[in-house]
């Protein structure tokens, strides 16, 4: 999205079909950032584990998760800047604080922003890295022990 004085925000076809309209990216997109995202999290907590038995494989690993990281969380924050924006934008906020009709366009990007959330994969990708997390914990303990 692109910021022009007096025509608002501009939106770049990478993220619309249409000019102008906004719309969800494709599941592949979603779902390639989702295994992404997920192997970075396994990267960063196999290191525990990696240090014991292969200490050489650490940075490899380490480099993995952190370059998966940067593209995954680059593209959350081009996610949320889109749905911030389009709040923004439409003054979606002060239009249902005062109950106001909402114009087509309106009703486009409220479909648009209630559609993102129901089809993110966000609730199981942190779930997955809170389970994943548990068992680094046990693992690092359990390696202690022996």
């Amino acid at each position: 999205m692109r910021y022009h004085i007096g025509m608002g925000w501009q939106y770049n076809r990478i993220w619309l079909m249409e000019k102008n309209t906004i719309h969800i990216v494709p599941r592949y997109i979603i779902y390639s950032f989702f295994i992404l995202g997920l192997i970075s999290a396994i990267a960063f907590r196999t290191i525990i584990v990696i240090q014991r038995v292969e200490p050489g494989w650490i940075r490899p690993v380490w480099y993995t998760g952190t370059i998966g990281y940067f593209f995954f969380f680059l593209y959350r924050y081009l996610i949320t800047l889109k749905r911030k924006k389009a709040i923004e934008e439409f003054q979606l906020i002060e239009k249902l604080k005062v109950n106001a009709c909402l114009t087509e366009k309106d009703r486009e990007v409220v479909l648009y922003l209630l559609s993102s959330v129901k089809y993110s994969l966000e609730d199981i990708n942190y779930a997955i890295i809170f389970l994943l997390s548990v068992l680094a914990i046990a693992a690092d303990l359990l390696l202690s022990l022996l």
